[in-house]
């Protein structure tokens, strides 16, 4: 199977898959999958969130494989399907969030690592399951305005507010390789924050990130995650609503899209394992903006994957190799471009 070519098929063309990639809803000795999670169950304000992988995958066809100046294509690096959606109850949190987290656990039993794309933060819960499963406990790079580190509310134990919060109490993160970028906005305790930096996670706020720049940013990163598997989870909350209007608990006073795709081309830099763009509802859009942006940030994770991905293979025995490439790939992969790395 094959990406469309755009050569041949126009963008606006056929079944919309993320970045026109072959659809495979059982994939085997891929890289990276891209799968859906249309949910919102738990959300506590603004719904909508379980149409945004349809909306992402949309306006994916704007994207191509290859970035300026970067040298190949990402799917010159790396082998990507996407895999649809997981059928997700909108009635029970409980069972979509035990659905989410077998299906997410199937596809890493047989690929290296998956791109969920959402749908409410709080299925970044399942995802965190399934890849701990595989890699022990994780450094976390979180992007977001929120914490998401609150207690259970209105009876609800999953909610979007609490993922993270479940993830250190369950042990699946290491709290101390944790980073939460962009924080910011009103909480509704004074309080808010105690429970994440009393775990020891590294809060860099919106103002400290304003302040520090997306290169220092990306250096503070690597200096908490080191060589830990680390999973990237960013709420296209993180970015200021001026650039993505599109999500349920929008926060003024946030970073540009400029600065959050230039922080997370430090990603490639990590040992990343496992990512997902979250929150994007499109009932709240204008003229598809936070689903584009959501779109690049996808792109750009996978790209990173595959730069990381690189140097991992420059480093290793050749029998201990990930998914087989062909030649045209490992060609491709001795000219990455590293001008992409902060």
């Amino acid at each position: 199977m094959e990406r469309i070519d755009i050569n041949v098929s126009p963008r606006y063309a056929q079944i919309p898959t993320f970045m026109r990639l072959p659809h495979d809803p059982a994939p085997r000795g891929r890289d990276v999958v891209v799968i859906g999670a249309p949910y919102d169950g738990g959300t506590s304000y603004r719904p909508g969130a379980r149409f945004g992988p349809r909306a992402i995958r949309n306006e994916s066809g704007l994207i191509h494989g290859m970035g300026i100046d970067r040298g190949p294509g990402t799917f010159d690096l790396i082998s990507c399907v996407d895999a649809g959606d997981i059928d997700l109850t909108p009635f029970n949190m409980h069972i979509a969030m035990d659905t989410a987290e077998r299906r997410l656990t199937e596809l890493l039993a047989d690929n290296a690592a998956f791109l969920m794309l959402g749908g409410d933060h709080s299925l970044t819960l399942a995802a965190l399951r399934a890849v701990s499963r595989e890699h022990g406990p994780l450094a976390v790079l979180h992007l977001d305005a929120h914490s998401d580190t609150n207690p259970a509310f209105y009876g609800g134990e999953y909610h979007h507010g609490t993922p993270f919060r479940h993830a250190i109490e369950e042990k699946l993160v290491d709290p101390h390789r944790m980073v939460q970028i962009g924080i910011r906005g009103h909480n509704p305790k004074p309080d808010s924050l105690d429970y994440a930096r009393g775990h020891g996670v590294r809060i860099v706020t919106s103002d400290e990130f304003a302040d520090l720049g997306s290169k220092a940013t990306a250096r503070l990163v690597r200096d908490i995650v080191g060589d830990a598997p680390v999973y990237v989870s960013v709420d296209v909350d993180v970015v200021d609503p001026a650039f993505a209007p599109g999500t349920g608990t929008p926060a003024p006073g946030g970073p540009t899209s400029r600065e959050v795709l230039a922080l997370l081309r430090g990603v490639g830099d990590l040992r990343p394992v496992g990512f997902d763009v979250m929150e994007v509802s499109p009932l709240y859009d204008h003229g598809g903006i936070t689903s584009i942006l959501a779109t690049e940030i996808g792109a750009e994770l996978l790209y990173q994957y595959a730069r990381a991905r690189h140097h991992a293979e420059k480093q290793a025995p050749d029998d201990a190799r990930g998914p087989a490439q062909d030649q045209a790939q490992d060609h491709a992969r001795d000219h990455v471009d590293e001008r992409t790395s902060s």
